[in-house]
């Protein structure tokens, strides 16, 4: 969520002279490229649209499913438990495998299912903030603030069902005054079904601080897996400010 403002300078670019009269006429010289500047203070060349590429590319990585690994037929846990059921070793083995799956409860469904039950954001010496769920459809207004400079934590805690959810993951995207400022990604891993909840907190960031990060934000967070499944995505708004909002 830490975002970075920098200040970029623009190359300048001179309008070439005409020629004077009776001297033929020079070749135009190319249009200067786009630069950004390198920490020697001089213009480090970019190629035109490099930085739009990139981030279509980034986009297009995200929503494009990955090229599908052939590897067999998806069953159940429970087709996989009732198979080699007579070898206890490798009954056990399974078992262990699995973790606190919940025998009882798994069935033929073959895709898991994932609800993200509760968002909350820690920050030392503060109450935790939690943040409502379900989001309210179409809702308005800033869902919650933070202090400039505060370090935090984020804390997802979800629950796995029908089958074992591969490589869950969260995504937060954020802009301001419809610029992207920052992207995170955390994989959070893979669980197997169980009855109680599981709990993820995030290392430990901190919020950008100074005259041009306050202010407020926009931001689409994901929980997706693997395969590309999205399970939750929230659109949200967000600011940040000088001080802690008042509790009271």
């Amino acid at each position: 969520m830490s975002s970075a403002v920098e200040a970029i300078s623009c190359p300048k670019v001179d309008v070439p002279a005409g020629p004077e009269p009776g001297e033929p006429a020079k070749e135009a010289a190319p249009p200067a490229e786009h630069c950004d500047t390198a920490p020697n203070g001089k213009c480090a060349p970019r190629c035109h649209g490099e930085e739009d590429d990139e981030e279509e590319d980034e986009e297009e990585e995200e929503e494009k499913a990955p090229k599908a690994i052939d590897l067999g037929p998806m069953v159940s846990i429970k087709e996989q438990l009732e198979k080699d059921k007579d070898d206890e070793s490798l009954r056990r083995w399974k078992e262990q495998l699995l973790g606190g799956v919940d025998f009882n409860s798994v069935g033929e469904t073959l895709e898991p299912d994932v609800k993200i039950m509760s968002l909350s954001i820690l920050s030392p010496g503060r109450p935790d903030i939690v943040l409502p769920l379900p989001v309210e459809p179409n809702g308005k207004g800033v869902w919650f603030t933070l202090k400039e400079g505060s370090p935090y934590r984020l804390k997802f805690t979800f629950s796995v069902s029908n089958n074992i959810v591969s490589g869950l993951r969260y995504t937060n995207t954020v802009w301001k005054t419809g610029l992207k400022v920052d992207r995170a990604k955390e994989m959070l891993g893979t669980f197997s079904p169980q009855l109680e909840p599981y709990t993820y907190v995030t290392p430990e960031d901190t919020t950008p601080s100074g005259m041009f990060a306050r202010g407020s934000y926009s931001a689409r967070t994901k929980f997706l897996d693997d395969d590309r499944k999205c399970y939750l995505e929230i659109n949200y708004t967000f600011d940040i400010r000088r001080e802690w909002p008042s509790t009271s």
